[in-house]
This record gives structure tokens, C-alpha cells and sequence, in this order.
């Protein structure tokens, strides 16, 4: 396209990649229902494959070259029960030791990502952005904070206040109110290279008595709860699905596709 104003050879190529990334395409997938490992796999390929395309980029462009350019995901998923405890979290807020575990049919992984327990199931969204923030911003509260916008702005689509947490991540109602917190959006990231993974988990219709065999996030004496317990209905899983994305691409200014 930019041969037909003027522009030949590497400079029109160069000129093509500066619009796309401008562009901040975001490639969406939903995965559907799927085992963590599988997807905790999936996103590690993806993060380390943009890793490798910064790297390489960085040489190419100090002999004059055109680098490739990293790729942006949003995964959707439910995944099957699984309590998963971040990087730092302390095993002792898993309430069941292994055998339990096993005959409730629940997973558990320590993973490489920030925050301490959670719960993932059925009926509740996870949503694992894979991004370069040098397409975005390159400061780690932004992006938190970003992450809460997009859930904050889906919950007020249901009439729901949903609040930030002083010092904690994550997505609550009344926050401020003792006795009364509760966490409906549970959120835990890692980053390499300023590139994403892991991500929210918003509970939906989730089962919350998964919640009652772990210290939620490593939280004590506070309550989880979900869409459809606040609205004492069930939700569609695809109409908070489609709010999401809509509030992803307007708070990241992108486009999902």
C-alpha cells in the first residue's frame, strides 16, 4: 500500500509494521472447557515465543533490518476444578492434603505466577491475556489496574458495584465494609520481557463451596462470591463473555480479532 505514495522496499515494510502495531490487534480464543496444565502450557509457549521474537527483533534492528513483530492473545476458558497457588503462596492455605484432593477430584499446581490460592472450575471465566506491554504501557499497576477496569465495567453492565481492594488485586464488593467483603474476580500475573501471562478468574455460576477447602488468595475472614449469587439467578456464560470483550477493547484501546 505504501509503494503507491512513494514508498519502496524495507522503508514501506518498516512503514507497514509501524501502522500494525499502532493498530494493537489483540488474536482471541476461546478454548472452551480445558485441563490448567494444558492451557498453563499453551500460554508459556506463546509468552516465550514473543520473548524470542524480542530478542532476535533487537539484533535485527542494530543492522538496519526489519524485526518481526510480537503477537497479542486473549484467551478465554473454563477449566476443570483446580486450586493453583502462585509463586509465593503458602501451601498451608490448601485445606486438603493430597488424598483429599484426589477424591474430590480436584487438580493442584504451584505456579509461576503472582498471589497465593485460588479456585479455578466450570462456569467461571478465565481470561489469560498474552500481551506485549510495549504495545500498551510498560508499568505493571497500569496493567493491574487495567485488568480490574475491564471486570469493574462488565459487573456495572448487571448493576453491580464492583470496588478495588486497598493493597490487594482483584475485583471485590463492598471492600470497604467489615464483614462484608467478598471477591468476585480473583487476578494473578506473571510477566518476562514486559510480555503477560496468566490473568482473571471471574467467578460466574461458579460452585463457591470449592472455596471452603482454601484460605481464598490467602485472605482470612473474607467471603467469595459470584454473578449469579449477588443476582440470585444464573448467568449466560456467553453474554458475560461478549461484555468482556467489549470492555477489553475499549479499556486497552485494541481490537480483538
Amino acid at each position: 500500500m505504501f509503494a503507491a505514495i512513494g514508498f519502496t522496499g524495507k522503508e514501506a515494510l518498516r512503514k507497514e509494521i509501524i501502522i500494525f502495531a499502532a493498530m494493537k490487534k489483540v488474536i482471541f480464543s476461546d478454548l472452551g472447557t480445558t485441563p490448567y496444565k494444558q492451557t498453563w502450557d499453551y500460554q508459556e509457549s506463546l509468552l516465550q515465543k514473543n520473548v524470542a521474537i524480542k530478542a532476535a527483533g533487537r539484533d535485527i534492528a542494530n543492522e538496519g533490518g526489519v524485526a518481526a513483530q510480537t503477537i497479542d492473545h486473549l484467551l478465554f476458558t473454563e477449566h476443570n476444578p483446580v486450586y493453583t497457588l502462585g509463586k509465593n503462596g503458602k501451601p498451608a492455605n490448601v485445606l486438603l492434603d493430597e488424598d483429599s484432593l484426589a477424591k474430590k477430584g480436584i487438580e493442584y499446581f504451584h505456579v509461576n505466577r503472582g498471589g497465593d490460592i485460588t479456585f479455578h472450575g466450570p462456569e467461571q471465566l478465565v481470561g489469560y491475556p498474552i500481551l506485549d506491554l510495549e504495545h500498551y504501557k510498560t508499568d505493571l499497576g497500569w496493567y493491574m489496574r487495567s485488568l480490574e477496569q475491564v471486570i469493574l465495567n462488565t459487573l456495572a453492565d448487571y448493576g453491580i458495584t464492583g470496588e478495588r481492594s486497598p493493597g490487594e488485586t482483584g475485583v471485590w464488593l463492598d471492600a470497604s465494609v467489615k464483614g462484608r467483603e467478598r471477591k468476585i474476580c480473583a487476578m494473578g500475573i506473571r510477566c518476562s520481557r514486559w510480555v503477560t501471562m496468566h490473568g482473571f478468574a471471574l467467578n460466574i455460576n461458579t460452585d463457591l463451596s470449592y472455596f471452603n477447602f482454601i484460605i481464598p488468595c490467602g485472605i482470612q475472614n473474607k467471603q467469595v462470591t459470584s454473578i449469579s449469587k449477588e443476582l440470585g439467578r444464573a448467568i449466560p456464560m456467553d453474554e458475560v463473555k461478549g461484555l468482556i470483550r467489549k470492555h477489553f477493547e475499549e479499556v486497552f484501546d485494541t481490537q480483538l480479532v
